[in-house]
């Protein structure tokens, strides 16, 4: 569906090289520009001690890209990667302000050069305020800073640490998201456009309904153990066998009979203690435990079968290797195959939707450093002797 966009990525670890393998899975050409030693993201399991056989991680954001080695800091690396961003539609980067400042790379300087650019930034803060030039991953400027950190913690508990990447790949989908508006709008106008995409925005959008009720009401409910939730029905139960499932309650007072009746404890409708919403969440504590007897004293396909039947809101809670072997995720395309390097493909997660009739999957393998340096130079007007020369200098690798 992409195929005709050009990419220049110069961009490190997750978030922005998430956003360029979308568009790689939907057709652009994406042009991964790496330093000498490469993506960080390489080493991320040997940095932890554990032996390197293959990289998922990298992998998983950078597969059909084609991958290009430059040394920006030499004269030469730096002409080379204008030139290729010159052929380009979009550069992506998340090299902070001020280093692209100190090479001349600032949006600025590029798109004097070249005004049709759109020229998308992923930052940890933003590229204004004291604290544009901090640097950020998700942990910190997504997660900690944002709020979410608070929120997700449990009432009187510590702090609990995000998954690996959770928020840059939110991060990704905003930068794929306002790459595409900008094309739009590009298309109508012929200018190009500066995208500055940050973790912490990002993270402000996906906690806001939370954060809209802080602006408005001035708190937010506490993230309470599930004994003490809020909302009882709204919850995590444990069922026979001690499968655990998610069960969620529409607006409104509906669900409450449907899921007594499920559960067979149609007496507990009628207790003044659980009438309506306000008396079950000023009872909770005494109405959770009712409802976990009830789970617990029958088999996870029983229960899922009364819940079905009333039509209630629930999912089971599975485990990451439950998940990437459920039927229904295969059904849904959250599976695709990527080619590997050796030949044959390796499972991986499937880009955020799918385009029925579209090839919309991967494209190739993740690049090898400098797998393309040769090929890109030389489709960019550079001469045989001038690459060679660059390698010689270390410009290029």
């Amino acid at each position: 569906m992409l195929e005709g966009l050009k990419i220049v990525e110069m961009a490190t670890y997750v978030a922005a090289p998430g956003a360029g393998g979308i568009m790689a899975d939907w057709g652009a050409d994406v042009i991964k520009v790496e330093p000498p030693g490469g993506d960080p993201i390489r080493m991320f399991f040997s940095s932890l001690g554990v032996e390197e056989m293959e990289n998922p991680v990298f992998d998983m954001d950078n597969r059909g890209k084609r991958g290009v080695v430059l040394d920006t800091s030499k004269p030469a690396g730096r002409e080379a990667l204008l030139r290729l961003i010159d052929g380009a539609d979009i550069f992506l980067t998340n090299v902070r302000p001020g280093g692209l400042a100190r090479a001349g790379l600032d949006p600025e300087s590029v798109m004097k050069r070249r005004p049709q650019l759109i020229y998308t930034t992923l930052t940890g803060y933003g590229l204004e305020g004291p604290d544009a030039d901090r640097p950020g991953m998700d942990q910190a400027a997504f997660w900690a800073r944002s709020g979410l950190a608070a929120m997700f913690r449990p009432k009187g508990g510590d702090p609990v640490m995000l998954r690996t990447a959770f928020g840059d790949h939110v991060a990704s989908l905003a930068i794929v998201g306002a790459v595409m508006a900008a094309v739009y709008e590009r298309q109508q106008t012929g200018r190009g456009r500066l995208i500055d995409a940050s973790l912490l925005r990002a993270a402000h959008y996906a906690g806001s309904t939370d954060l809209a009720i802080q602006h408005t009401r001035g708190r937010i409910a506490s993230n309470r153990p599930r004994q003490n939730a809020p909302n009882p029905l709204i919850n995590y139960f444990q069922t026979g066998g001690g499968r655990w499932i998610s069960l969620l309650q529409r607006q409104g007072e509906k669900d409450w009979p449907k899921l007594a009746r499920a559960l067979k404890i149609e007496h507990l409708v009628s207790d003044p203690r659980f009438a309506n919403g306000r008396a079950r969440r000023e009872n909770g504590a005494q109405l959770v435990p009712l409802l976990d007897e009830a789970f617990a004293g029958r088999e996870f396909d029983d229960i899922a079968a009364a819940l079905d039947a009333e039509e209630m809101i629930w999912a089971p809670v599975l485990t990451a290797a439950e998940s990437i072997a459920d039927p229904q995720a295969i059904a849904a395309g959250c599976v695709v195959q990527t080619p590997k390097h050796g030949g044959g493909t390796m499972n991986a997660p499937a880009g955020p939707v799918r385009f029925p009739g579209a090839d919309d999957g991967p494209k190739g393998p993740s690049p090898r450093p400098g797998e393309h340096t040769r090929a890109v130079l030389a489709q960019a007007g550079y001469s045989e002797a001038e690459i060679d020369a660059m390698y010689e200098s270390g410009a290029a690798a």
